[in-house]
């Protein structure tokens, strides 16, 4: 019985040494940069106190002249990356393409679709689905972001107008919805109208399993995992998420075959163009290299990637932007000036593409939106070589965590980091190009950031049209939480009162 302990102690003795062997060659290989304290087995898990205080745990550990740290979680180890050069480096790298083993845990709902995909199916997906965004199209979906911001606006006149506090986020979230799925889907669901809320909730709640596991020791172990509560609400989630995704490519499909081949009417547009095929249009029609159609599976991962891409970045942002607005006046004004300039004595007329085009202002307080708030606060990328940077060595198999929070709050990049100050994007030259990067950078940047910017425009302009915006009393605090996206987890509180536009 003894020979058999010692045996069993022997083998998983051997085990760890196998599993570590490489985390100790990382170490040395990485000993020119600053390290996190790190605990045997588990690493320096023990540096992060939950997903509210991620952005200031991280920022603490590359709070250094260098601006990088390694760290290691677990059997796995990381490069945090808050320095300018190496930022540059991993993005527009050719070859540094795979996105990091975090990505993972939310392989469950997104599989390998755009987001995660690596990097030789990236090329591919990214191909088929790159026509979805050409301007032409792009232009057609103007309208649909209109009427659906119309029916935010009646939504909040009634329920919010005149009210101590609102949070704005629940109601551009449904707007977000609704408008995703219209444009890139092609099918109504009326979230507005309370309907597919489970969808949203289920959403929300697997970003934030996702970033539990990405910095939990044990819950990133997928055997361990199953035990825990969270593995079981993940579970229902995807059911619901799968469910309503599968509905949506079902309804559109069915749409697709109603419409009879020489019915012309019904593929031309408002001016009588032919209508150009939208994203899920595309990867119905779209093949495989060796001339295969896509399967259920390949679509789902892509509208499922889409779906929450396409709504949960934009909505996050947007209500953001409107927060901000609400707590300084002075830009607030300059935005609704400029609506004033555009619209003249009618904000109801048909807005077109071009009047989004035209508003300059409100495209710098946005962006300076997403420099305080980036919806994407983090990206990771992992090396499949070792590479040489700098004369310095980053090992095969290092996970490259780019803190895009840390850089826009850095005041070697930008001055009085803390300020709202969209006056700041009028001019970036001589800046740093990888120092703002809300939408990525390089080969793998945000293939929707057109799309995105345009109906971050539409819905901001529509509330700045209809509404003053003020701050809460007492001021209303944001819990940010640094999920999948970028959240308050207390909501993003205002006040509303109607704004007389005759006035003008």
């Amino acid at each position: 019985m003894f020979a058999v302990f010692v045996a069993l102690v022997l083998i998983v003795a051997s085990w760890l040494a196998y599993l570590y062997k490489d985390i100790y060659w990382a170490r040395k290989k990485c000993d020119w940069m600053p390290h996190a304290p790190a605990w045997p087995f588990i690493g320096g898990i023990l540096e992060f106190g939950g997903h509210t205080r991620t952005i200031d745990d991280i920022g603490r550990l590359l709070n250094n002249p260098s601006k990088l740290c390694f760290l290691q979680i677990a059997n796995h180890w990381h490069i945090m990356v808050k320095n300018y050069d190496l930022m540059e480096f991993v993005l527009s790298s050719n070859t540094i393409l795979d996105k990091s083993s975090e990505y993972r845990y939310i392989a469950n709902w997104l599989g390998t679709g755009l987001l995660t995909a690596p990097g030789y199916k990236w090329r591919q997906r990214r191909k088929i689905i790159t026509p979805a965004f050409h301007f032409s199209i792009l232009e057609q979906f103007v309208e649909i972001f209109e009427a659906n911001a119309t029916i935010m606006v009646s939504k909040l006149e009634r329920e919010a107008l005149d009210k101590e506090s609102v949070d704005i986020y629940r109601y551009i979230t449904a707007y977000a919805l609704d408008t995703i799925c219209e444009t890139a889907m092609g099918v109504k669901i009326d979230t507005q109208d309370n309907k597919n809320q489970d969808y949203v909730f289920a959403v929300k709640d697997v970003s934030r399993i996702t970033l539990t596991r990405a910095f939990s020791a044990w819950r990133g172990i997928d055997f361990l995992f199953q035990f825990s509560q969270d593995y079981k609400n993940q579970q229902k989630n995807l059911s619901i998420l799968h469910g309503f995704t599968k509905s949506i490519i079902d309804k559109r499909r069915q749409l697709l075959n109603e419409i009879k081949p020489n019915n012309e009417d019904k593929e031309k547009d408002v001016f009588g163009r032919k209508r150009k095929m939208a994203f899920l249009d595309l990867l119905l029609n779209a093949t495989t290299v060796d001339g295969q159609p896509l399967s259920m599976e390949d679509i789902r991962e892509e509208v499922d990637t889409f779906m929450f891409e396409g709504h949960d970045t934009t909505a996050s942002a947007s209500s953001f932007a409107i927060y901000l607005l609400a707590n300084h006046p002075e830009v607030q004004k300059l935005a609704r000036d400029e609506q004033i300039e555009i619209f003249g004595k009618d904000k109801e007329k048909t807005v077109c593409y071009q009047d989004l085009q035209d508003m300059k202002y409100l495209e710098l307080v946005l962006k300076e939106t997403l420099r305080i708030y980036p919806s994407v606060p983090f990206v990771g990328r992992i090396t499949n070589e070792e590479l040489n940077y700098k004369g310095h060595i980053i090992p095969k198999g290092t996970i490259l965590m780019l803190h895009l929070y840390g850089m826009n709050h850095d005041p070697d990049y930008f001055k009085d980091p803390e300020e709202f100050r969209p006056e700041r994007f009028q001019d970036l030259s001589g800046k740093y190009p990888y120092s703002y990067i809300p939408f990525s950078a390089g080969p793998r940047n945000c293939i929707g950031q057109k799309f995105a910017m345009l109906e971050m425009k539409s819905i901001v302009s529509k509330v700045l049209r209809n509404f003053e915006l003020y701050p809460t009393n007492p001021p209303h605090k944001l819990v940010l939480s640094a999920e999948a996206v970028l959240k308050s987890l207390n909501g993003v509180n205002i006040r509303l009162k109607k704004y007389n536009w005759a006035q003008n």
